[in-house]
């Protein structure tokens, strides 16, 4: 599995020579003692894209000590960087993928597959935790806030709570209608809108301290996520990437306001935005009809043709052509089928593990934007703290939120 850059985008023959020279402890995959590597394996009922644990497996699972305590993001909504800090070094040469997309879509599938899970492995579960028939059956989520993991090769992911979901409403929903979650400062909010503009703040977090962002859909008829991603690049403005120096300096702990941290990101260069993967999963036969997906595709470019994400480079010196490497990038997509539904499609039809194993190649195999200046591991982690700071107190987001609240379509 080839990995990619994380100060260049770009692979580094001298990766794994820097990475081992920290010693690196390995994330945690399930049970606190238990460290180890995980294996690749592309065998039909290995790797991420066998479809999770079976019932035994999450039945054990439920029996182990949690490793909540590593999340970055916790269910009040705050960023704890020492509790990750430990497992991160200060080699440079890293790559954060994250994703963001509604309950049940399979986000963490998708990040079991990126990580090398090896479902054969004697007494092994998957580094992120895949819904249980118990958990729908209870129409409960299994991602609390933004959970980390690290590979071998210093990719980190970041899997994370469901947008849009309605067990997430249920649980930070007051009887009087008001949020147990403060969002934006402090400020008391409803439920509702709260709920609205976590997904919101998630987003503009991941584009921000993220290489490449997966944005996962359930089949093709579903835009919430590009409505999201669209309103995350309309309010994303004024975040600095990780590496900035505003926030790597040791006085900087009052970041300013957001003219402030604006003038400094000009300084910087031009502002950051990761590189979009835009997946949609749960396919049926009637949806992979090839000419089906190009129009989608043609259907995504146009969406995002006025917005950042269709604004960046090639990155690709392979192409040999500098004409087309300095060409805005068709924004990247991929059609996954559904499981229950791959015997059905035939051969002509890419299946679900096959469809798998190809996003996990690509992800990795992909160019990505580079942070303004070289940052380390930990430094990154630090910052993205800050960078999470600035993204609840925004004034931005907060002019966003209160044209909802006048909008009438939440409650006061």
């Amino acid at each position: 599995m080839a990995a990619i850059g994380g100060g260049s985008g770009s692979s580094n023959a001298n990766a794994s020579s820097s990475a081992s020279s920290h010693q690196a402890p390995k994330i945690l995959l399930a049970k606190p003692a238990l460290v180890t590597a995980a294996k690749y394996n592309r065998g039909p009922g290995g790797g991420g894209g066998g479809g999770g644990p079976d019932d035994a497996s999450s039945s054990l699972r439920s029996r182990l000590p949690s490793v909540g305590f590593l999340n970055l993001l916790s269910d009040s909504w705050d960023f704890h960087t020492d509790r990750f800090l430990p497992f991160l070094t200060d080699n440079t040469d890293f790559t954060v993928i994250g994703v963001i997309g509604p309950a049940g879509v399979g986000k963490s599938t998708i990040m079991n597959e990126i990580y090398g899970f090896d479902a054969t492995s004697p007494g092994m579960l998957p580094p992120f935790p895949i819904e249980s028939m118990e958990t729908k059956a209870m129409a409960r989520h299994c991602t609390v806030g933004i959970e980390p993991r690290i590979t071998s090769e210093r990719i980190i992911l970041l899997d994370t709570q469901p947008v849009y979901s309605p067990s997430i409403l249920a649980e930070m929903i007051r009887p009087d209608g008001s949020s147990t979650i403060s969002v934006l400062g402090g400020e008391p909010l409803p439920a509702e809108l709260a709920h609205e503009l976590m997904s919101i703040q998630l987003g503009v977090l991941l584009t921000s301290i993220c290489h490449i962002i997966l944005v996962v859909s359930e089949g093709v008829h579903d835009n919430n996520m590009w409505r999201l991603m669209a309103t995350v690049d309309l309010l994303k403005h004024s975040i600095p990437d990780p590496s900035s120096l505003s926030l790597s300096h040791p006085q900087s702990s009052n970041l300013g306001s957001d003219k402030e941290v604006k003038d400094k990101i000009q300084e910087v260069g031009e502002e950051y935005m990761a590189s979009p993967v835009f997946v949609h999963t749960k396919l049926h036969e009637q949806d992979v009809a090839p000419h089906y997906l190009v129009q989608l595709k043609k259907g995504l470019n146009q969406y995002f043709s006025s917005t950042s994400f269709n604004k960046q480079k090639h990155q690709n010196v392979d192409d040999g052509d500098s004409a087309s490497a300095s060409a805005a990038a068709p924004i990247k997509s991929f059609f996954i089928a559904s499981k229950t539904n791959t015997d059905s499609l035939g051969t002509q039809h890419e299946s679900y593990h096959s469809s798998l194993w190809n996003l996990r190649d690509q992800v990795l195999s992909m160019s990505s934007p580079s942070f303004s200046r070289t940052v380390s591991e930990r430094d990154w982690l630090k910052n993205s703290g800050k960078i999470w700071e600035l993204v609840k107190n925004s004034s931005t987001i907060s002019d966003y939120c209160k044209t909802l609240q006048n909008s009438g379509l939440f409650r006061r």
